[in-house]
């Protein structure tokens, strides 16, 4: 790779524009698309990403890079196409995109790894050296008797908490030269105390298998695949067939992206993913905003670094690092959440699509109750459509029934709220100590009346 003498930089401030600065001979081999960089601007420092690298620069008196953030660029070139389309299609700034690719943690580059001191022995101690210290220091002895016994190095605080002894006992063995304490780094994993159950692929219906296949052919040949809409009544299986697909990726050697709608259903997204590979759980990371900024900082760089090969999260994790993007999953895609309602204001189903186009990679949006704009996309061939009738395992669907509120009223002679089958059948659920759910459905902003007698609206 040739060594750049200029570069081309976004700031992290809102000046509408691109900078050209140059770069000294020394920082040369380090810097490139997608480095983060510290800059002189005016008469401070501000921190910026690298969007080009050039061999000359018509701009006069430019000015050198001062250092370089990171040891690797934190932006790929496909996610920087990506947020270049997403300036131009929902019209906002670059600078308002690249606050959305990079979580603030990674920009502002003020948090590191987590750092923790591990303890081991220095050297083998014979019997006679244990039975001296024993009569001198008893509660040293107990504790190096525990640290003797170690296969490998453990954190020093955990076999304190263990041993319910104290620093200070630990630090006089260290200067009796009988055991070690180093540095390392360590994750902070959101999950690192949880225990998750190994699980196995399930059978899959013959619905599950045609949908599993058009999976499977997109990942054969991603750079002509259309977008696959699974449209799956509720319990039908969907998740399955996401896990598979996934599976199929990971043994093409690429990686994927799983979006959920709400923070809340990431939890259990996430166990029955570990679970499914429960052979590498460090493979499958996670990200959204309830963690706190070290977990974010762990699970971004474990993704960057090329370690996770799956990451799980809401709508910002569209934007994870993953090298080699094979397959994006897109749950619930009709969910309005996906959504972000302060700029820039994308859609994460829409740019899960426009990702998936740059990096050559499947694309799966599953629902029961799909989006117009999607069913539409289905409809009119955009969209490759996979359905799925029937639920697992021969399960019957829910029983519904529609009540006409009109005869209601004619029956009752008077306006009804609830029919009488529903106020009987809630009647029936309080005997038996059973719970009712009554689920009002506001999703729209216009109101309208109803005529009680015809059903004619006025708006």
């Amino acid at each position: 790779m040739m060594k750049p003498s200029y570069i081309r930089v976004i700031i992290d401030r809102m000046i509408h524009r691109e900078l050209d600065y140059s770069v000294p001979e020394t920082l040369a081999a380090r810097v490139g698309v997608g480095s983060r960089v510290r800059v002189p601007f005016r008469d401070k420092s501000a921190l910026a990403t690298v969007v080009a690298t050039l061999e000359q620069s018509d701009v006069e008196a430019v000015r050198p890079i001062e250092a370089i953030v990171g040891d690797a660029p934190v932006i790929s070139e496909n996610l920087l196409e990506l947020a270049k389309w997403m300036s131009a299609y929902y019209c906002c700034p670059l600078e308002t995109v690249m606050r959305s690719l990079l979580p603030q943690v990674i920009r502002k580059a003020k948090i590191g790894w987590k750092k923790q001191l591990f303890v081991q022995p220095a050297r083998k101690i014979d019997n006679e050296e244990f039975g001296r210290l024993r009569k001198r220091a008893p509660r040293q002895a107990e504790l190096l008797e525990a640290i003797a016994k170690l296969d490998a190095p453990v954190p020093a605080a955990q076999l304190l908490r263990k041993t319910s002894l104290d620093n200070q006992t630990l630090r006089a063995l260290v200067k009796r030269g009988l055991v070690q304490l180093h540095e390392e780094a360590v994750e902070r994993d959101p999950h690192g105390d949880e225990q998750f159950v190994a699980t196995i692929n399930l059978e899959l219906n013959a619905e599950q298998a045609i949908a599993l296949q058009q999976i499977a052919d997109a990942l054969e040949a991603p750079e002509n695949a259309r977008p696959i809409l699974l449209h799956g009544v509720t319990g039908s299986g969907k998740t399955e067939i996401y896990l598979q697909g996934i599976r199929a990726a990971i043994e093409h050697e690429r990686s994927a992206i799983v979006l959920v709608p709400e923070i809340s259903l990431t939890p259990q997204t996430v166990e029955r993913f570990k679970g499914r590979f429960a052979e590498a759980p460090w493979a499958v990371a996670v990200l959204h905003s309830h963690l706190s900024e070290g977990e974010r900082h762990d699970e971004w760089q474990k993704i960057n670094s090329g370690r996770a090969r799956i990451v799980i999260g809401a709508r910002s994790a569209v934007f994870a690092p993953l090298k080699n993007l094979g397959l994006i999953i897109v749950d619930e895609e009709h969910e309005n959440t996906y959504k972000q309602e302060e700029a820039p204001r994308y859609h994460a189903r829409d740019v899960a699509v426009v990702r998936a186009k740059i990096d050559k990679c499947a694309v799966v949006l599953g629902s029961a109750t799909p989006s117009l704009e999607s069913y539409h996309n289905a409809m009119t061939g955009k969209y490759k459509l996979a359905t799925l009738t029937q639920r697992v395992d021969t399960r019957q669907m829910p029983l519904m029934r529609i009540v006409d509120l009109r005869q209601e009223r004619r029956k009752e002679k008077a306006a009804a709220i609830l029919s009488e089958k529903l106020r009987g059948a809630i009647a029936d659920r309080l005997e038996k100590h059973e719970q009712t759910i009554l689920f009002l459905n506001r999703r729209g902003f216009s109101t309208s009346l109803l005529c009680s007698n015809c059903g004619e609206a006025r708006d």
